[in-house]
């Protein structure tokens, strides 16, 4: 069992650091300029740690790659510090706390509160540092810097950057007992010769604050008998919107993890974090994923060459090193649900050509065998695939036509809607025949032809509607061959495979297949225990990308995965039109009774509840509908 460092309150997570205890972590942060990763915990002789890394997506290193984004990495002995009697001062650590920002408070031998507090700045290339300082008896101290430092410069595609530290401290800083002051210390990267940023740190930290609330607190809002989930669901809604940065070519959400930014993926971006916008009502996080729904239509030819993987580079570029990973059919399933969440039958038409686009690429890479060619998946051949077909693809694709033949007939184009249904019944066809398989007595799915080793990707399927095989499937999930206390294990243990490798989006996609073919009391434990893992234990508070590779990166598409574990899992949340949704009501005697307010769905604001003996759907604060809680799939009209 993990060990538990952390404790919720309300909307915030507290670490007590105990006597002895050596604990590090990181938390990211990102505003539309600048991504903030500080590392914060304890030393082995109990005192503070610190040391932080600045992320500058608009200032490009050379050569101008994925990885190109300008950093200013600050370690601990190089931070601004505070000295007493000429020595730096020891800060022994306190407590953290994660709200949306850091907290770190600590204490010294000369009776001195050290309160940090880190967020980034909103709008600005900078972050910002604020220090409050309380005295318990009568204390002079001064900081080890003066007011401004040029710590640093490097040169990249637009000139020579500098960075900066700047901070309010006077010489010196005189304290009475009982006495408390707050300073700032602020860091940024500039262009050569750039006028020097004007910032007020508590101006900045009420931004921060009102971008937090707008993500967390306007938009599908969980409660439920387990406090663990609801304030789960409250952080993955954080970390997935707040990686959005401004570029050359408009804002994109990223998935960061101090590697990608200002740069779209077809699964990242396209696949998971667009449908879930669509349903927070965010115009931020919404004109994002429409920046990235358009900016894979100039490389939709008429040759019908395939897509590129991603988008570098503050859209300026692409990389398409790992061939064709079904992204088509990534952007047709993404795409035709952001579509239909929206309701915006302007976007909808603007985009509607590109979802055609790749629905005619993916029937162009139609087998012999009737399913979808493509060298990988989303993980790139990190594990054995032929090359030729491979589950998830034909999955993704399977979903994406049944989408899109909703989101035709609501275009009023029901000749392609027709279309779509025929070439989906044909593709769950060819699905069942070509990977169901027999593995370790699983009536499941193989990855491609010829491997007979379980793949988390067995899930896909029934997340897209495909429940033939779903029974033995869940078994195959949950059984020591995939299940791990970290989650599903990307490929079980073989002759071929000697890792335990996890990816968190895997595991999510496994968890909403359960909710969504019925089977949800068999995943409520797991996803209980998940959240308890990622939420108070050691690596905390989001989901993450891998394990050990990665080394559980909280990357923001994973977030967005979870949240949709939710709507789409746990509420068997569905657009259906875009004048109707659908969902399904199952009570959970874990859960009690649970509400799901603020859903921005097909053009309307719902809250949905589902208690033990009915289920009850609010339109912008106004009944419209109720029923008896039995697990069927309601269709609610949103025009009542």
């Amino acid at each position: 069992m993990a060990k538990q460092y952390w404790s919720l309150e309300k909307n915030a997570l507290t670490q007590k650091v105990e006597k002895n205890e050596h604990h590090c972590d990181d938390i990211e942060m990102s505003g539309l300029y600048t991504d903030m990763v500080v590392y914060y915990g304890a030393n082995e002789d109990g005192s503070l740690f610190l040391k932080q890394r600045l992320y500058f997506p608009t200032l490009r290193n050379i050569p101008n790659n994925t990885h190109a984004t300008f950093c200013f990495p600050l370690n601990e002995d190089e931070r601004v510090c505070l000295l007493y009697d000429d020595s730096p001062l020891v800060e022994y650590a306190q407590e953290f706390r994660l709200d949306g920002t850091l907290l770190a408070v600590s204490e010294t031998e000369c009776g001195v509160t050290v309160s940090r507090r880190f967020y980034p700045a909103s709008d600005k290339k900078a972050a910002i540092e604020s220090v409050t300082l309380r005295a318990s008896r009568n204390v002079v101290l001064s900081p080890s810097h003066p007011r401004c430092t040029v710590h640093s410069y490097g040169r990249g595609t637009k000139g020579v950057y500098v960075n900066r530290i700047d901070h309010t401290f006077p010489e010196k800083i005189v304290l009475s007992s009982n006495e408390e002051q707050t300073f700032y210390i602020y860091y940024s990267s500039l262009l050569a010769n750039e006028k020097p940023l004007e910032l007020d740190g508590n101006d900045e930290l009420l931004k921060r604050r009102e971008r937090i609330s707008s993500l967390c607190d306007d938009a599908l809002v969980l409660s439920t008998a387990s406090p663990e989930l609801d304030m789960m669901l409250r952080f993955a809604k954080l970390r997935a919107g707040e990686s959005i940065f401004e570029t050359l070519t408009g804002k994109y959400h990223s998935p960061g993890g101090h590697a990608y930014y200002a740069a779209i993926w077809c699964n990242d971006e396209i696949e998971y974090a667009g449908p879930h916008f669509a349903m927070t009502g965010d115009k931020t996080a919404i004109e994002a994923s429409i920046n990235a729904y358009r900016a894979y239509i100039p490389f939709m030819s008429e040759t019908y060459s395939r897509l590129p993987s991603s988008i570098i580079a503050e859209g300026l570029d692409v990389w398409e090193g790992a061939g064709d990973r079904g992204d088509a059919a990534m952007y047709l399933y993404g795409c035709s649900l952001f579509c239909l969440y929206l309701g915006d039958r302007g976007v909808a038409r603007s985009l509607f050509d590109a979802i055609k686009w790749c629905a005619e690429y993916c029937e162009r890479q139609k087998t012999p065998e009737g399913v979808i060619r493509s060298d990988s998946d989303e993980l790139e051949g990190r594990f054995p695939t032929d090359g030729y077909a491979n589950l998830s693809t034909s999955s993704l694709c399977y979903g994406g036509l049944i989408f899109a033949a909703r989101l035709a007939d609501s275009l009023g184009e029901y000749d392609v809607a027709t279309e779509y249904r025929k070439r989906a019944r044909s593709l769950g066809d060819a699905i069942e025949s070509y990977f169901g398989a027999t593995l370790h007595g699983f009536e499941t799915y193989r990855y491609s032809a010829g491997f007979d080793t379980l793949r988390a990707w067995i899930c896909l399927p029934l997340c897209m509607g495909i429940t033939k095989r779903a029974s033995a499937t869940l078994d195959a999930m949950l059984s020591p061959y995939l299940w791990t206390e970290e989650g599903m294990l990307s490929c079980e243990r073989s002759a071929e495979n000697t890792t335990d490798t996890i990816w968190d989006r895997s595991t999510l996609y496994g968890m909403k297949c359960a909710f969504l073919s019925g089977a949800g009391e068999r995943m409520l434990e797991p996803l209980l225990a998940y959240c308890h893992k990622r939420l108070v234990c050691g690596r905390v508070p989001y989901a993450v990308e891998a394990y050990p590779e990665g080394d559980k990166r909280h990357l923001s598409g994973e977030s967005a995965l979870f949240v949709r574990v939710i709507t789409e899992g746990l509420f068997g949340l569905m657009p259906e039109s875009f004048e109707a949704f659908s969902f399904v009501p199952n009570y959970y005697e874990k859960l009690g009774d649970m509400k799901l307010s603020k859903l921005h769905v097909c053009g309307g604001t719902y809250d949905v509840i589902v208690a033990k003996d009915e289920w009850t759907v609010c339109k912008d604060g106004r009944f419209i509908a109720s029923g008896k809680t039995d697990g069927k799939r309601v269709r609610i009209s949103t025009k009542l």
